[in-house]
């Protein structure tokens, strides 16, 4: 009876830990199905371009097709908690971007039930991109100190455009009406393309979006870029100045985009360090660094715990700005 006590407990250890050597054995073996790469806002934006840009790369490294998914929503909570809530096995996975935490410092209230840093696995650090000034065309001002003492002879008719509430676009401006002494009216959008689309129509007369997005429109002359938020000057605008040498010194945040990839929390090494290997493949490909720069984004590869690092220091010192010049969520 004993033997058969012993051999029914052995049996029950082996049926329990067949979970985990499954899981430690498709973890080996991964990806065996199509990655879906979830961005949190409207195909066209910063972040879908850089998605999509870097898809057909990823595929050639992990050897399976990496399927990008626009889930647009509730100022970016919609993708995050999905992401957050999904199988943590490498199979859904987050592009994210500054907003990321932007959002943690804006609403308090949804971030006391989303944590990035408690359920995200930082995988690696891809790229960094600036942003970009403009105005309409039909606004008397080639500079930013003209920009400035233009909005001073026309009060309260000043507005700017983003891409939604706590959007980068958003935060930026914000920042630097901030640093300039503007006052402003904030117009949010569904996405960066309309708020674009009605600079461009001269409906809003300024905004701060990604240069990728208006690299084209400047040049066809549709629309004035007055700055850019890089340290250097852009490759894709060398004409247009630096917030810097526009004499724009903001809070200590950081105005260029920066893009990372996220997964669920619990993800096992091997998985992480096959993605951030093929991160580091991709952005080496000196094909890929060049269309990447032709659009200017710049490729810049860093570690998990460089990534977590950054977005650590993002709610860090956004919730600074944000708390100190009371900005609240619209």
């Amino acid at each position: 009876m004993k033997i058969q006590r012993r051999q029914f407990l052995h049996l029950a250890a082996g049926i329990a830990a067949l979970p985990a050597i499954s899981r430690g054995a498709r973890a080996q073996t991964y990806p065996t199905r199509p990655v879906r790469l979830v961005v949190a806002f409207v195909p066209g934006g910063a972040t879908d371009t850089l998605a999509r840009q870097i898809s057909n790369d990823l595929k050639g490294a992990l050897g399976q097709a990496i399927v990008v998914e626009n889930r647009p929503g509730a100022n970016g909570y919609l993708a995050w908690n999905h992401v957050a809530s999904a199988e943590p096995d490498g199979y859904t996975l987050l592009l994210a971007e500054n907003a990321l935490g932007i959002s943690q410092a804006l609403y308090k209230k949804a971030a006391s039930s989303f944590d990035p840093l408690t359920q995200y696995d930082a995988v690696a650090a891809i790229a960094t991109s600036p942003s970009a000034l403009i105005i309409s065309s039909n606004i008397p001002a080639t500079t930013v100190d003209e920009l400035v003492a233009y909005s001073r002879t026309v009060p309260g008719k000043m507005n700017f455009a983003s891409a939604g509430v706590g959007s980068v676009s958003h935060l930026n401006f914000e920042v630097f009406k901030d640093a300039v002494g503007m006052e402003a009216i904030h117009i949010p959008y569904k996405g960066g393309g309309q708020g674009i689309a009605d600079v461009v129509a001269g409906h809003v007369p300024m905004m701060i979006t990604s240069v990728q997005a208006t690299k084209s429109l400047v040049e066809a002359g549709q629309i004035k870029a007055l700055a850019v938020t890089s340290i250097a000057r852009s490759p894709a605008m060398p004409a247009v100045p630096t917030m810097g040498e526009a004499g724009v010194k903001g809070a200590d945040v950081e105005l260029r985009f920066w893009f990372g990839l996220f997964g669920p929390k619990g993800m096992p090494d091997t998985v992480k360090v096959k993605l951030e290997k093929a991160i580091a493949i991709v952005l080496s490909d000196p094909h890929v660094r060049e269309r990447l720069a032709n659009l200017d984004i710049t490729p810049d590869f860093a570690p998990g715990p460089v990534l977590r690092a950054t977005l650590e220091n993002e709610i860090r010192n956004w919730t600074k700005f944000i708390d100190e010049k009371a900005i609240k969520p619209e």
